[in-house]
């Protein structure tokens, strides 16, 4: 037999608000902060019951390890471990660690933040499975952990310059791989083909495009319009 579909089957899988926990994960937040208020500087939680807490980058050791070792916590599994580059800040650099609790089935969002310079504190001493992450976050977008017991590049091959993910990064590369006949080996040549400066503005995205696109000379001309003279 064959079942009809419905409007509500066609309606996409959306995560309700659950109040409780709303609350629940407001107050762990408002606790935490209470306890830990040399390094807490804002607690939220986020419209799908995430809670996020945003600390001062010499409170990553402390938090983690209390946020690990604490009975009301026990946020025992570093699920992920990431960067963002935001270049129009100050401190550009945004690090996410994703905790997760099997005892209490909950997650948390830590935040903390670096510029370019400044080395955050390696997190491996807490949990283990920081180690390839930071590796990564120093691969990709450049940001140093301190005390690592092993930093160096995870992903791009031996000797590349630059990091991939910040957003000054051209796309292109600096150099090309190719491989040469004459000396039966692959080799390493500067990029022909330069990328141009991106300029990064969100409100009107399709101007950092100019050469994508058609001048209005060039556009297709209408049935029956003649192609004007050029003097």
């Amino acid at each position: 037999m064959r079942r009809e579909s419905t409007a509500a089957d066609s309606r996409p899988t959306v995560r309700p608000r659950n109040d409780v926990a709303h609350k629940q994960l407001s107050a762990f937040g408002e606790y935490v902060a209470e306890i830990l208020p040399k390094y807490v500087q804002q607690v939220q939680v986020s419209c799908f019951n995430e809670l996020e807490i945003c600390i001062h980058p010499d409170g990553v050791i402390p938090v983690l390890t209390f946020l690990k070792d604490h009975s009301n916590a026990q946020f025992k599994s570093l699920a992920d471990l990431t960067a963002v580059d935001i270049p129009t800040r100050q401190n550009r650099f945004e690090i996410v660690y994703n905790l997760l609790s099997l005892r209490f089935n909950s997650r948390i969002r830590v935040k903390t933040y670096t510029d370019e310079l400044t080395p955050i504190e390696s997190t491996v001493s807490v949990h283990k499975a920081a180690n390839w992450y930071e590796r990564e976050i120093w691969d990709m977008f450049g940001v140093f952990f301190a005390n690592h017991p092993d930093l160096r590049r995870i992903l791009t091959d031996y000797g590349f310059e630059g990091h991939p993910f910040r957003k000054d990064f051209p796309l292109s590369g600096y150099v090309e791989l190719r491989y040469d006949d004459e000396v039966k080996r692959v080799v390493a040549e500067p990029v022909e083909l330069a990328q141009e400066f991106r300029k990064f503005d969100l409100n009107s995205p399709w101007e950092a495009f100019p050469a994508y696109r058609q001048p209005p000379e060039s556009l297709k001309l209408e049935a029956g319009d003649k192609k004007p003279e050029t003097k």
